[in-house]
């Protein structure tokens, strides 16, 4: 992950016959023995003759072939680091650490080591135009810029961590999310679209994405063999997701729909059919001529929620790809889903955000002002 706040040292390819590149790589002690800094003494001996023996070779070239194994596992090292956080992680923190980086040099300060006064100044201007959730996520990406170069952060200083609590108490800390798209906003949404092979590949993705309650990554991840269709409906397997970066999987039952037009069994496998995939991903990208690509990017997921929501008279800017995992949630609730069975459809792994969900759904169930003859 280092590579992420500064170069990379010794990236260059290393050849099999470059040992003293390869040397200095992993350490600069090997390079002198193999003659990288001082060729002419390591020419010649005392009588001008061969200063090297045929076993003293053999030791330069293993040690040079440990070298060389050092940096390729060293390269290796750093592409799992590299895997430790998912792409649209570190898109946020190279973003996050570009801003940083950029504020400084237009202030003469140096962005690495920091210094805590350099910290506060930098959230005190950044706070007149960031989401107290962004200055959040730059102040953790400044802490693991530092960490990863071996130095104090300065996030954790006392003066930072005071003008930190007076912005989020001046601003709040209230995070405003897309609307989510219940069923009824669903129901409005899938009978706007026309009947063309991107209105059936849009209703497909709508309505699976809103009865899986699946986050953008995760419908643009789906492949055809990860959808199964079963007497009772489709099994979809989700090979990995925000919060199971390590690939352990999980299935997702999605029932048939009691209505045809709004079925997510019947349009995902109307989709299918219709385009004509039997493998590779799920849902493709398509050309205004109705030509079918490939993979579909989770940026077009929020696209295509927002399209929907004006072809049905909604206000677009208020939805996006979240209001469809968040729509499930949310209609789940009002319907009196319990809790445990709402987190097994949504993947949910902490209790407290689920119940956000649940308290919006809820709000006039069982409301104490309802029973008081108003």
């Amino acid at each position: 992950m280092r590579e992420q706040w500064s170069k990379r040292r010794g990236s260059r390819p290393v050849d099999q016959g470059d040992t003293g590149a390869a040397a200095t790589h992993v350490d600069p002690g090997v390079a002198v023995e193999l003659g990288h800094e001082d060729r002419g003494a390591a020419g010649e001996g005392e009588g001008g003759g061969p200063a090297e023996t045929v076993g003293e070779t053999g030791v330069l070239t293993q040690r040079a072939q440990q070298a060389i194994q050092l940096a390729a596992m060293l390269d290796q090292a750093q592409d799992y680091a590299r895997l430790s956080r998912a792409t649209n992680t570190q898109r946020a923190y190279r973003a996050d650490w570009a801003d940083f980086s950029a504020w400084c040099a237009g202030h003469g300060q140096p962005a690495l080591p920091a210094t805590p006064q350099t910290v506060l100044l930098y959230l005190t201007d950044a706070a007149d135009r960031c989401k107290v959730s962004t200055l959040q996520r730059r102040l953790t990406t400044i802490s693991q810029a530092h960490k990863a170069e071996r130095h104090p952060s300065p996030t954790g200083d006392p003066a930072v961590r005071a003008v930190w609590a007076g912005i989020k108490r001046a601003k709040g800390t209230t995070q405003h999310g897309k609307t989510a798209a219940v069923t009824e906003d669903l129901r409005r949404m899938v009978r706007a679209l026309p009947d063309s092979i991107i209105g059936k590949r849009n209703r497909a993705l709508l309505l699976l994405g809103f009865a899986g309650a699946f986050r953008r990554s995760e419908l643009v991840g789906l492949g055809i063999a990860d959808v199964v269709v079963t007497g009772d409906g489709l099994v979809v397997t989700l090979r990995r997701s925000k919060t199971d970066q390590e690939g352990a999987g999980r299935t997702v039952g999605i029932p048939y729909g009691s209505d045809p037009t709004t079925c997510p069994v019947r349009a995902t496998t109307g989709w299918i059919a219709a385009a004509g995939l039997t493998a590779g991903p799920l849902f493709r990208s398509i050309t205004r001529h109705g030509t079918v690509q490939g993979r579909l990017s989770d940026w077009a997921v929020a696209q295509v929620v927002k399209a929907a929501a004006t072809g049905a008279g909604l206000d677009s800017a208020l939805y996006a790809g979240h209001s469809l995992r968040a729509g499930l949630a949310t209609a789940a609730a009002q319907a009196g889903v319990s809790e445990r069975a709402i987190m097994a459809q949504t993947g949910h792994k902490s209790l407290p955000m689920v119940r956000k969900y649940i308290r919006a759904g809820s709000l006039f169930q069982d409301n104490a002002a309802a029973k008081v003859g108003l």
